[in-house]
């Protein structure tokens, strides 16, 4: 291709220490690239409208998009111990939450998808009603007694207590000691009209901004320290340490049975449609 393929990704720590290398042209022979950050409930919308070549979304959104994107093998964040929370401002148990409010970050993420299938196992009668709210929203909704609950991600894990907040279940938690498998939480897609060739080298190059992140860390933190502003240094190298993994650098036999789990489960509950036989298959 001779134009930037346009990709968009959270400004999270994860997403620019993985995409450093390959954003600033740091890769050999890489596809060059137009970056839009945003976070993952819009590029889940995004992805819905056919609108980049290439996306970070939650893994949840895949049913309704991989008519027309591919998952690519790497680049995505699944992990172990690192799954949503539900928070609460007292110390309770599940059944605690049945009938109640619960704020949440997006209806269409994987922690929500997490959520639903722990509370349909865990809260009898299930919960009430389910609040959107934007991310940084959440935890002072339930500290101020807006909602009676919030679901939470990313470096959420290190920082709830801050609001006094206490965690009343850990999603991942549930979902490993159940299944066995990482918690899957983000994936990279790109469009598959792009060809087989295209999608080949990207997910390549990608591969290889990981390698060269983890190689050097130290050329990747003025990118990752300039999209978060607000995130004390330390928190960030927590973020990064949880969420780009072996997973991260090739999803591999188990990472791919963690979606085709979670996604199939969900299906189960109707949560979301059905996926076809082949819908994960790579190029």
């Amino acid at each position: 291709m001779t134009r930037p393929l346009n990709i968009a990704y959270s400004p999270c720590p994860n997403d620019t220490f993985v995409f450093d290398a390959l954003a600033h042209g740091r890769v050999p022979a890489a596809p060059e690239l137009a970056v839009t950050f945003a976070d993952i409930d819009v590029t889940n919308g995004m992805a819905e409208r056919g609108e980049f070549d290439v996306l970070k979304v939650s893994y949840a959104v895949l049913p309704w998009v991989l008519q027309e994107y591919a998952l690519l093998p790497c680049g995505g964040a699944l992990g172990r111990g690192c799954g949503p929370l539900v928070l609460t401002s007292r110390q309770g148990a599940a059944a605690d939450l049945a009938g109640k409010t619960v704020a949440v970050p997006s209806e269409r993420s994987t922690a929500y998808l997490l959520f639903r299938l722990w509370a349909a196992a865990e809260v009898p009668g299930g919960v009430g009603e389910i609040v959107v709210l934007p991310f940084h929203e959440i935890m002072p909704a339930v500290r101020d007694g807006k909602v009676d609950a919030g679901l939470v991600i990313h470096e959420a894990r290190f920082t709830y207590q801050n609001y006094g907040l206490v965690c009343l279940a850990d999603m991942g938690e549930h979902w490993e000691l159940t299944t066995g498998l990482p918690i899957p939480l983000g994936a990279i897609i790109a469009k598959r009209s792009l060809g087989a060739p295209v999608l080949r080298a990207l997910a390549a190059a990608i591969r290889s901004s990981v390698l060269m992140a983890w190689d050097d860390p130290e050329a990747s933190r003025p990118y990752v320290l300039e999209h978060a502003q607000e995130m004390d240094p330390k928190v960030a190298d927590q973020h990064i340490g949880l969420y780009v993994n072996e997973f991260t650098a090739g999803l591999g036999e188990d990472g791919y049975a963690a979606v085709r789990g979670l996604l199939t489960r969900a299906a189960a509950e109707g949560l979301v449609p059905p996926l076809g036989r082949d819908a994960l298959s790579f190029v």
